[in-house]
């Protein structure tokens, strides 16, 4: 992982076995898959429940959609999706707006040189605690970020709570993000009781206010807060993580990003001064989606997913028996020269017709089935608003020659990825 060799040896490991192979992986026996069809086996598959390492469940809670599967999943998760569905996400973009332009006047400019990556975990830092927890600018927004990256510490650590372990920093950090979701909860909760009006106005105060049939609070207060840390998680790394290698591949492709400045370029010229984007112009911006994609497709931020079988269950001949894990590797999938052709080659063009040229389940950035990521268009939202002021208003240059990246687990550029600053216009 941290040598960036995984991929090659997982490469190597289906050269040598075939797609279907034995391995132990978090000392459990595992079945190695890969391969379109394997992708849509365990995505679609009722008998393969979600697996990650102990030291995550710790720290984000039992009751996140993580850990929980059947009818407590689709409770969750319906639930989420009530907060994510399109009319709603409509009215995020405004507030999204203002903070990316708020992070770029604070950061950006004025300066001749960035780190790109923290950078970005703080935008998407503050747009997830804004949106997600309802949570200001302020000294406990700032507590709270400096707790979910010790949390993120430890989410693959081994999970051995002792003295100046990262495990022991991690669970310590979560406890504090706990108390503090606590009290915002309870705080959200005598609001709503006074005026539900505020219901919408952010994930916790929309939880609290969905009732089942029997008029009862659908979600418990653990339930909330647990699925509240998953998403400050979720939210925070991913999407950071994308935009930092979009702007590390644009620093040497001034073909791609010239095509992105007119698309932004024609979007601005229909706006008035400091007018915020809206719907209709994230609608506008799909050959920087497409940029997007191409890039999730080369440095997926997850280059794999983890399963175990709930029961006795067949692939292609092969028996997985009950508590076995499915490891899955989509990015051999995303760099298979027989479904993407040159697959080394960033071609944004690729996914203009993608859905027609390549076999169901060849991209899977986003994963797929009941368990597809349910934020993944806020993440769309977030990055384009991002990219339509990054493009307009800087020009930069990488200041490290060497270009590479690590993961630990996710991928992190050398480091940070600095980069030389030319201001191009104004906000």
């Amino acid at each position: 992982m941290r040598a960036n060799t995984v991929d090659r040896w997982l490469r190597d490991q289906i050269n040598r076995y075939g797609p279907v192979s034995k391995l132990s992986l978090f000392c459990t026996p595992t079945v190695l898959l890969a391969g379109p069809a394997a992708n849509k086996f365990v995505l679609f598959s009722s008998a393969l429940h979600l697996r990650h390492p102990p030291s995550s469940q710790r720290i984000i809670g039992e009751k996140s959609l993580l850990d929980l599967h059947g009818d407590d999943h689709r409770r969750i998760r319906g639930a989420i999706l009530e907060f994510l569905k399109p009319d709603m996400l409509k009215l995020y973009i405004g507030r999204i707006d203002a903070e990316v332009r708020h992070h770029l006047q604070e950061n950006w400019y004025g300066r001749t040189t960035v780190t790109v990556m923290p950078l970005m975990k703080r935008l998407t830092f503050d747009v997830i605690s804004a949106l997600l927890v309802g949570l200001e600018r302020g000294d406990a927004r700032d507590a709270l970020g400096d707790d979910l990256v010790r949390m993120l510490e430890g989410m693959v650590a081994i999970p051995v709570n002792l003295p100046f372990t990262a495990f022991s920093r991690s669970l310590k950090a979560s406890r504090r993000a706990r108390r503090l979701l606590e009290r915002i909860t309870l705080d959200k909760k005598d609001k709503l009781e006074q005026d539900n009006a505020s219901a919408n106005k952010d994930l916790i105060s929309r939880l609290l206010s969905l009732l089942n049939d029997h008029g009862e609070q659908l979600l418990t207060n653990e339930e909330i807060i647990d699925n509240g840390i998953h998403a400050l998680i979720a939210g925070h790394d991913t999407t950071s993580i994308l935009m930092t290698f979009m702007v590390r591949h644009l620093a040497n492709d001034p073909a791609t990003l010239a095509a992105m400045v007119h698309e932004h370029e024609e979007i601005a010229k229909k706006k008035a001064d400091r007018e915020a984007l809206d719907w209709e112009d994230l609608s506008k911006m799909k050959f920087t989606w497409r940029v997007a994609q191409e890039t999730l497709r080369i440095v997926p931020p997850v280059f794999g997913i983890l399963r175990r079988a709930l029961e006795d269950i067949e692939f292609e001949g092969y028996c997985i028996p009950k508590g076995w894990q499915v490891f899955l590797s989509t990015n051999v999938t995303h760099m298979d020269p027989s479904i993407f052709d040159e697959p080394a080659k960033f071609d944004p063009s690729r996914f203009e017709s993608l859905s027609s040229t390549t076999p169901p389940c060849s991209y899977v950035a986003f994963g797929g089935g009941h368990r597809i990521c349910p934020g993944m268009e806020f993440a769309k939202m977030e990055t384009l608003v991002m990219m339509h002021y990054l493009v307009r208003q800087f020009r930069w240059k990488l200041c490290n020659k060497e270009n590479t990246f690590v993961r630990d687990p996710m991928p992190s550029p050398l480091h940070g990825l600095p980069i030389k600053l030319e201001h191009y216009t104004s906000l």
